[in-house]
């Protein structure tokens, strides 16, 4: 049995993709609150086991979670104002855990009050003694601004308190959060700001080497990403401290967590800082062995993570995954190339662990993936299928239940077999993304969560462990 097959209860399960934000309510974003509670409760009454979110860090200034001004603070957009804790409250278990938290929580504060100070400047372009951290002007902040600090810490204290309450209520009711943890972390962030020398940067603060993906499925240059690399040969000296508590803070808020970017836990595409593509960069090792070891020895039982392996996959990063019996994923939009042996169908799954998916956040909803393939695309699935396809989302979601994966999971829009319109993320665009919400109240999805459960039953999924 799989390691994912044993943290699932044993039982091959079915899983729904909805981010926070696109949950409904009424401000802004979708929150921590009471659709979030109701939203849980529905997933529950239909043996739904498992609610996959993106990165519930902050945004940048596109809405991208997977660019995030730091690698451990929560969303403050998700914080719901009708749950705020009582003042009586804050007197020892808001300062106990501003304690318990300082590794990162103080420098977080910090980062925000100044880049507000600073009109949203990126740090590098702060004054010098700001960009460099100097002693006096850190302990002079800390003097001068306390109630704004203060203010930070608690908005993070509050945010934490509301989502482990929805954590408690998930455990309660058999559901189980995937989360999602980027492999790289923004260049304008609390973490790069706080501690420069794990990350590849010129001495003014400027990117030496940045990170990327060569030429691939979703760009002809590559992706390249304006973040910076590690400078691993700083982070072995002190046993990847910094990298454990990163994945251990995650592993604080969810019960599953992905790891974005997997590929890169076993060598990475580093790119010249200057350079406009991704095109003419490297890869290099990365010590993924050496991390997922160690946090192997710190946690009881097995590794709650799936890797995110995805794209240009080489032997290493098999081994890699095979080493730590993590599941892999499949997505079944790649999967119709006309091709027998493509890896993505599932009658080629083999015997491996896998979660498998109709599409990502990142992928077209599968309407809109359908109304853009060829007709030898149309009719390949058409044959696998036996009949001819009405509902491609419903289709393909068909044939993720009845594969051998451990997980199959679906994004909501799917199930709600929305076009285009409804779609979350387009990679390598810079608008226009991580928009989507649910326009209408939770109870009216549960006509698609029977519809879920049903197939999912059909499929010997959702089951509760005997």
């Amino acid at each position: 049995m799989s390691n994912l097959l044993k943290l699932l209860g044993g039982q091959r399960q079915f899983g729904v993709l909805m981010h926070v934000s696109s949950l409904p309510g009424p401000g802004s974003s979708g929150c921590f609150g009471q659709a979030a509670l109701e939203w849980i409760d529905l997933l529950a009454d239909h043996q739904v086991k498992v609610w996959q979110v993106l990165p519930l860090a902050p945004t940048d200034n596109t809405g991208s979670p997977y660019s995030s001004p730091s690698g451990f603070a929560l969303n403050p957009q998700f914080l719901d104002p009708d749950q705020l804790e009582p003042q009586s409250a804050l007197d020892q278990s808001f300062s106990r855990w501003c304690l318990q938290q300082q590794f990162w929580l103080k420098d977080h504060c910090r980062f925000m009050v100044l880049h507000r100070r600073f009109e949203g400047a990126p740090w590098w372009r702060w004054p010098k003694a700001y960009a460099a951290r100097h002693k006096a002007v850190i302990q002079q902040l800390d003097e001068q601004e306390a109630p704004l600090l203060q203010q930070e810490a608690l908005q993070q204290w509050q945010l934490q308190q509301q989502w482990q309450a929805l954590r408690a209520h998930s455990q309660k009711r058999g559901v189980q959060l995937l989360g999602d943890l980027p492999f790289y972390g923004a260049h304008d962030s609390a973490d790069v700001w706080s501690k420069p020398g794990l990350f590849s940067l010129n001495p003014d603060g400027s990117l030496a080497q940045q990170s990327g993906v060569p030429p691939d499925y979703f760009s002809a240059t590559g992706q390249l990403w304006s973040t910076p690399v590690y400078r691993w040969s700083r982070h072995r000296l002190n046993g990847y401290r910094w990298w454990l508590q990163r994945l251990e803070r995650q592993l604080e808020l969810f019960d599953l967590l992905r790891l974005d970017h997997f590929r890169a836990f076993a060598g990475f595409w580093s790119v010249a800082g200057a350079d406009s593509t991704a095109e003419a960069g490297e890869w290099l090792p990365s010590p993924g062995q050496a991390i997922l070891k160690k946090l192997s020895r710190r946690c009881a039982g097995p590794l709650p993570l799936v890797a995110e392996d995805l794209g240009v996959i080489t032997p290493d990063v098999d081994t890699l995954r095979e080493s730590f019996d993590l599941p892999g994923m499949k997505v079944l939009q790649f999967a119709f190339e006309a091709d027998p042996t493509n890896a993505y169908l599932p009658q080629n799954f083999g015997t491996g662990s896998w979660v498998v998916y109709t599409g990502t956040h990142d992928n077209a909803t599968a309407r809109g993936w359908w109304q853009q393939q060829s007709d030898a695309v149309k009719q390949q699935l058409q044959n696998l299928l036996g009949h001819p396809v009405e509902s491609p989302g419903w289709e393909l979601l068909r044939l993720a239940l009845g594969s051998t994966a451990d997980l199959a999971v679906v994004p909501l829009q799917d199930l709600m077999s929305l076009d285009d319109q409804a779609r979350f993320n387009t990679p390598g665009t810079a608008s226009g993304n991580w928009k989507w919400r649910l326009d209408q109240p939770i109870a009216n999805l549960r006509g698609h969560l029977e519809g879920l459960q049903q197939l999912g039953k059909l499929y010997g999924r959702g089951l509760s462990s005997g």
